[in-house]
């Protein structure tokens, strides 16, 4: 039985490891695709939907809105905290199947922080190209797509399905280690 569940595990993380790789991927060749077809265009736009969304190449070396401008620095801090968090808390979730939106969410928000930190690292800024253009919002990637969609699913998960019960399982996941090592 111990050894079944431990198989079990091994390909939940062999899975996890492997969508979380695809998802990386797929930021970053729809920023190599931006960079090779949007970077040295003179228009530097492309009109997917008109008056609604277009492609428009920007490098980004701050937040949203382009705030804090060249703190590479502390966005790779932010992104390794979330990374750590994020892990700290996944060890945790029950591996049920009532749990697998929480897990998924969980590893939206890792691609992409690794999403946009390659980014950092490589470059020093990141690659944004998608553009709303019938409301003021900032230029965004596919990394920043996996963050904000998971971020605000986890709280819509959080707040309308799960129950305070559902989430015991960060506290008694706490007390059993502690108790596993008296």
């Amino acid at each position: 039985m111990v050894k079944e569940s431990r198989k079990k595990v091994l390909v939940h993380y062999i899975l996890l490891s492997f969508s979380i790789l695809l998802g990386i991927l797929l930021d970053q060749w729809s920023k190599y695709l931006a960079v090779v077809h949007f970077k040295e265009k003179s228009a530097g736009t492309h009109v997917l939907i008109p008056k609604v969304l277009q492609l428009t190449y920007v490098e980004n070396r701050g937040a949203a809105w382009g705030v804090l401008q060249g703190k590479q620095t502390l966005f790779f801090l932010i992104g390794i905290l979330v990374l750590v968090l994020v892990f700290v808390i996944y060890r945790k979730i029950p591996y049920q199947r009532h749990y697998i939106p929480m897990r998924i969410l969980a590893a939206l928000l890792v691609m992409g922080a690794i999403g946009n930190m390659i980014d950092r690292i490589r470059q020093g800024y990141v690659v944004d190209f998608f553009e709303f253009t019938f409301i003021s919002f900032p230029v965004f990637n596919v990394a920043d797509i996996y963050v904000t969609v998971g971020s605000l699913l986890l709280i819509v998960f959080g707040l309308f399905f799960y129950k305070d019960e559902d989430l015991e399982f960060m506290k008694k996941a706490d007390k059993n280690r502690a108790d596993q090592s008296e």
